[in-house]
């Protein structure tokens, strides 16, 4: 059915349930399979010789994949559209997929990660527009939702799909990636009838984005990158050494308990973007500075004590405070940012979280070669702790300035 036209000649943008569907699967199937490895470096380490560090090496280099894609391609899908765009990450992903279930070495290791971190770099932008686009502009929190639930619901689950079947599978390193493969081919297959939300396109141009914070919402926008740059961080570590230190220091070799630990942190990141419905600016970066104080807390007494339970705390607390930083940031940046320096904002803003993502799992990496996993894990727990105390403090001061002004 053709497109409706409006009085003014310009095309209407589809609205299609279906469509919808088809996209967000496309985005929930791309960002499973960058988490898949999580609960499996462990085996990767027994199978081709790793140290922790050099698991935390090939972490921070799916982290480096989206950052240099954000840059590079993150006007691709206003430029060519959203479709072709997410059909390109799904190709990506499939050919990250394969890379990884016949990898017999760390090269190939290491290509799947910077694949798949360039795959996510792509459908995080191109299907977020779109679903905002096939999603009646009537319920315009429904496409936030949906979007929210594709990202950080993709990468929760990729991390229990590989545990779970990796505790069961005969080929633990192999079953998942053939799994999380086959949804892949799916998705491009159901992305063949989407159609196009993008009316007129710009000629292609692959030169790099310019990052850019507007200058009348800097403080606010570095409080909130800052606070959700530490959550970052340290769902960066989790995602990259919980399985280690499951292993080595609690002996338990389970890999659902390790991709659980993951799965609780990004689910609890989902929720707690929900929560900034709800709660003002302020107040919301007030509470996520708090649970990332406390979520540090809860992370350094489970490695100092050799606990199980506060890991689990730990991170669902870590998870949500960073979710309440991302979505407060996002909405900084939407509500208050000049239209026409929004995108260079988000990318700068999601450049910064996952470089944050990244280096701190690199640096735990070389300080567990020196002093230990459980030692190593404590200082960056304090870390976090006092990198949210400052943006902590600097509110708390803030709001007690306005405070005697207003009187």
């Amino acid at each position: 059915m053709p497109n409706a036209t409006h009085a003014d000649g310009a095309t209407a943008r589809p609205r299609s349930t279906s469509a919808a569907v088809r996209v967000a699967f496309a985005f929930w199937i791309t960002l499973v399979g960058t988490t898949v490895p999580t609960p499996l470096y462990p085996l990767h380490e027994v199978e081709f010789g790793f140290s922790s560090l050099t698991v935390t090496v090939v972490y921070a280099l799916y982290a480096l994949g989206v950052v240099v894609g954000l840059l590079l391609f993150g006007r691709l899908a206003d430029q060519i559209g959203r479709r072709p765009v997410i059909l390109a990450a799904l190709v990506l992903s499939v050919v990250a997929d394969a890379v990884f279930l016949g990898a017999v070495d760390l090269a190939m290791i290491v290509i799947g990660r910077v694949l798949a971190g360039l795959s996510a770099a792509l459908v995080i932008g191109a299907g977020t527009a779109a679903l905002s686009e096939l999603i009646s502009p009537s319920h315009p929190r429904r496409a936030a939702t949906v979007a929210i639930f594709a990202n950080l619901g993709g990468l929760s689950a990729g991390t229990l799909l590989a545990g779970i079947v990796s505790d069961v599978a005969p080929d633990p390193l192999r079953v998942p990636w053939a799994i999380v493969l086959i949804l892949a081919i799916v998705a491009i297959v159901l992305m063949i009838g989407v159609p196009e939300t993008v009316p007129h396109r710009s000629p292609l141009n692959l030169r790099p984005q310019r990052l850019h914070v507007p200058p009348e919402i800097r403080g606010e926008f570095v409080r909130s990158a800052l606070t959700a740059g530490a959550g970052f961080a340290a769902l960066g570590v989790l995602t990259a050494v919980s399985g280690l230190f499951l292993g080595m220091e609690l002996h338990r070799t389970s890999h659902t308990l390790a991709a659980l630990v993951v799965f609780v942190a990004f689910t609890g990141a989902a929720f707690g973007q929900l929560l900034t419905r709800v709660l003002p600016s302020r107040a919301a970066l007030i509470a996520a500075c708090a649970g990332l104080i406390v979520g540090a807390a809860l992370i350094g007494l489970s490695m100092s004590m050799v606990l199980l339970l506060p890991l689990f705390l730990g991170a669902a607390v870590n998870g949500v405070a960073s979710g309440v930083a991302v979505g407060d940031g996002i909405a900084t940046i939407t509500v208050k940012a000049p239209h026409e320096h929004q995108s260079a904002t988000v990318s700068t803003f999601f450049a910064i979280l996952f470089t944050m993502l990244g280096v701190p799992a690199v640096a735990v990496g070389l300080l567990a070669q020196a002093i230990g996993l459980r030692t190593a894990a404590e200082i960056f727990s304090a870390v976090v702790a006092l990198l949210a105390l400052l943006v902590l403090v600097t509110l708390v001061r803030d709001g007690s300035g306005r405070g005697r002004t207003d009187e």
